[in-house]
């Protein structure tokens, strides 16, 4: 069932969307992938700061061209609007009148600063769910501080014990911290959204993004626990630790990836083909696959295999013998892979600018429902028209609103 309204209320959920970059975004579009009616609010000079982050179709920068904000803005409707401006604050207490939740990334002290906290909000809407997502919550001595992925990955507990023991730490890529306190906001919104709908109740969420990663069931959670009942710091792992074949390695077309340990080496040595040099019993001990002079000698026999051998002809061999190993794929293998092409995953979706382009599409398959992408990210200010006349708004008004500066 896509996310609706009970059935006396008029159809979809209805959400404004005043968040920017990629934490906020991604909660919005979870919903706005679900259904719900999400108005995205920009500001008239430049919009969401994604539109100049990169990477950019054909390498051409442009506001309407970033691969990050067309991904995370798919079926949502667009607007601009200055909140600095009187007019502004006016017609966005109008958009709240009717909406059911209100997602926001700004610092702390923004939203209180414009009139527009949510003590203020509740008073015109009192079932409104507003979420606050934020680097490290809207109390606390760190509230006002600026962060980056970074510094937030770097203070939630996980670097530390990520990279070579003898080297510094290091960051898994990406904007893992973002991306997840979007999940976590998107699922935090839906559980205070159905308590309103009983009761018609609103209530404020605080997303911390820093204490999201804190909270997240990886490696940090028992690592955090181990050290509170141990009183011992963890110890980075890395490859010069980790159980030789278990790991990944270069073979003749890019890389493969398999999973080893003690249980699993008969299977592997027969998938190398039995090489006489492994027959040792003790290379399918833990002890021996840990031990550095083994790990020399079992690597010796394992990369020379591997670079005879394409990532695919690798797979085959590691299926035949049922060990758990795959191809490292790049980018344009994932796009490419037949599975999720018979699965569906992929959504072509036709931009006004970036044109036809593929989108990732779902992880789940509701029977009942479509969740995924279908349409585009909206263009700057492109529903001006559309949602500002539904609130009342004539043509004319909206010219005099933009020589203002308002939209």
């Amino acid at each position: 069932m896509e996310i609706e309204r009970n059935k006396s209320r008029s159809n979809s959920i209805k959400v404004v969307d005043l968040t920017h970059f990629v934490a906020g975004p991604y909660c919005t579009k979870l919903l706005a992938d679900c259904g719900a009616d999400v108005v995205k609010v920009e500001n008239p000079r430049g919009g969401d700061p994604a539109r100049s982050i990169g990477p950019f179709l054909k390498d051409k920068p442009g506001m309407e061209r970033s691969g990050l904000f067309l991904h995370l803005n798919t079926n949502k409707r667009g607007i601009t609007l200055n909140l600095k401006s009187q007019a502004g604050k006016k017609i966005l207490r109008e958009l709240v009148k009717d909406a059911d939740i209100l997602v926001e990334s700004f610092s702390p002290r923004v939203m209180p600063g414009l009139g527009l906290s949510y003590q203020d909000l509740e008073k015109i809407n009192p079932r409104l769910v507003m979420t606050s997502i934020s680097n490290f919550g809207q109390t606390g001595p760190y509230r006002d501080y600026k962060a980056s992925e970074l510094t937030l990955y770097g203070m939630g507990g996980s670097m530390d014990v990520t990279g070579v023991p003898e080297r510094e730490p290091l960051k898994l890529a990406g904007n893992l911290a973002q991306y997840y306190a979007g999940v976590i906001a998107a699922v935090a919104t839906m559980g205070a959204l159905f308590a309103s709908e009983r009761n018609g109740k609103g209530q404020h969420i605080d997303a911390s993004i820093m204490e999201t990663l804190l909270f997240s069931q990886d490696r940090r959670a028992p690592y955090l626990l181990s050290y509170q009942y141990v009183g011992e710091v963890q110890p980075r792992v890395g490859p010069t630790t980790a159980r030789v074949p278990e790991g990944v390695y270069p073979c003749k077309d890019g890389y493969w990836d398999i999973f080893g340990g003690s249980m699993w080496w008969p299977r592997i040595f027969q998938m190398l083909g039995r090489p006489e040099e492994l027959a040792d019993p003790k290379y399918g001990t833990t002890a021996g696959q840990l031990d550095p002079v083994n790990q020399a000698e079992i690597l010796g026999v394992v990369l020379p295999w591997a670079m005879e051998r394409t990532r695919s002809e690798i797979w085959e061999a590691g299926m035949a013998a049922r060990t758990v190993c795959s191809p490292v794929y790049t980018v344009e293998d994932t796009a490419k892979d037949y599975h999720l092409k018979e699965r569906g995953f992929w959504a072509e979706i036709e931009h006004p600018v970036a044109g036809k382009l593929t989108y990732p599409g779902s992880p789940l398959r509701p029977s009942k429902m479509h969740w995924g992408a279908k349409q585009p990210a909206p263009l700057l200010g492109q529903h001006n028209e559309e949602i500002y006349t539904q609130l009342g708004y004539s043509k004319l008004n909206l010219v005099k609103l933009k020589e203002q500066g308002v939209i």
